[in-house]
């Protein structure tokens, strides 16, 4: 099927920054100055219930909705041209946004019913970050491919790769009479350092029991944020799934209402964070915890201790200079 071309993608997705990647990455900053997205790259709505939802809206008829508007996109488009959808189990880069209860299942009645590949990226959620070896086991997905890297090797040496069903074996299989082997070989692909760093990083996460560890921890990690900042009057939400967490900090909590970029929340409270010797990522406003695999429960403790001083200090900042005030 050679005209199905387009691929959807999801605003606030993150895929990667080179032309075709960040044109299926839905970030705004990373298009600007580039003319991307290219054509063919479409984009439909982040499952943030949090800032997307209805008044009254719950997580499961936004689901629906946003499955709606998948099923939509693809009809004005023409199922025809769309090839597949690609998304993360959990997005990273756009915020640490976990789905809502009922969207893959939701997405992917969509994609089947157009015959539309299911890409799922476990860049980020791979190899146990999310207390299961993928995010794909956690909700039950049922991708066509797989896109894996980071925790692939721990990161120890660079290395990626994409895993495909047997469906699209066949089919490139299918095509090698006519167009030969399916040849898509880099430079430095299959590099025998970088397989070995990954063998041996899969061998020690099975020995040691990572992902069984990732998941007792990961249930810690996410109550005791809950319990540390979820009555906060200067976070609006605390989400987020095993060792993969985000603390959203708001101007106003009862009306939602976020922080303005000229305020740089996000840079301030990493300072403030980094001087209580935590070292996190801040995207926009919101506070990104992605701790390693092998973290205890004192450790944990320890970090949210240090991070209730650091946004303690930036609530008595902003108060001094007249930008917020408790409700």
């Amino acid at each position: 099927k050679p005209e199905k071309k387009k691929i959807i993608a999801r605003k606030l997705g993150y895929h990667g920054v080179t032309a075709v990647a960040a044109s299926m990455t839905g970030l705004p900053q990373l298009h600007k100055s580039f003319n991307l997205p290219l054509d063919g790259f479409l984009h439909v709505s982040a499952p943030h219930h949090y800032w997307n939802a209805a008044n009254g809206e719950t997580e499961r008829e936004f689901s629906k909705r946003l499955a709606k508007e998948l099923d939509s996109l693809i009809e004005h488009e023409d199922p025809t041209t769309i090839a597949a959808f690609i998304a993360e189990p959990v997005m990273g880069a756009g915020g640490v946004v976990p789905p809502p209860d009922g969207y893959f299942s939701e997405i992917q009645k969509v994609l089947k019913k157009h015959d539309i590949l299911f890409i799922a990226d476990e860049v980020i959620c791979g190899f146990g970050r999310l207390g299961t070896m993928f995010g794909t086991d956690l909700y039950q997905l049922e991708p066509d491919m797989m896109t894996l890297a980071k925790g692939l090797t721990s990161a120890y040496v660079p290395m990626s790769a994409a895993v495909i069903s047997e469906k699209v074996w066949d089919v490139l299989k299918s095509g090698s009479p006519e167009t030969g082997p399916f040849a898509h070989g880099y430079t430095y692909g299959g590099h025998p350092l970088a397989a070995a760093a990954g063998l041996k990083t899969i061998e020690i996460m099975e020995r040691e029991n990572l992902v069984d560890h990732a998941h007792k921890v990961g249930a810690y990690l996410q109550r005791r944020l809950r319990e540390t900042f979820s009555e906060n009057p200067l976070v609006g939400e605390v989400r987020g799934v095993g060792l993969m967490a985000g603390v959203e900090l708001v101007a106003d909590k009862d009306k939602k209402i976020p922080f303005e970029p000229s305020v740089q929340i996000g840079p301030r409270v990493t300072q403030l964070l980094m001087e209580e010797g935590v070292i996190h990522r801040a995207i926009n406003n919101t506070i990104a915890f992605s701790p390693p695999l092998v973290i205890t429960e004192t450790d944990i403790d320890e970090m949210l201790d240090r991070c209730q001083r650091g946004v303690k200090k930036m609530a008595d900042q902003l108060v001094g200079e007249g930008m917020w005030k408790a409700a």
